[in-house]
């Protein structure tokens, strides 16, 4: 059995801002339930600490990957 590991990336607001070209307000939209913005599908956030929230690289590479309809790795 081979040891391969992945190395889990995390991103901040900041970096998901960057990588969506989304603003800070329309990410969180998406994250709210409540919003008419609301997206089921968008990456779910997790907290890091009291004050600081991240994203997993994949979870949103692959909603972007999804919402575009191709795949990032075949673009680049």
């Amino acid at each position: 059995m081979s040891n391969l590991h992945t190395a889990v990336q995390v991103l901040r607001i900041s970096d998901v801002i960057a990588i969506t070209g989304l603003c800070r307000s329309s990410i969180y939209n998406k994250l709210n339930p409540k919003s008419p913005y609301y997206d089921q599908n968008f990456p779910k956030s997790f907290k890091l600490g009291l004050r600081t929230t991240g994203w997993l690289k994949a979870d949103v590479e692959n909603w972007i990957e999804k919402s575009a309809g191709f795949s990032l790795r075949k673009a680049i």
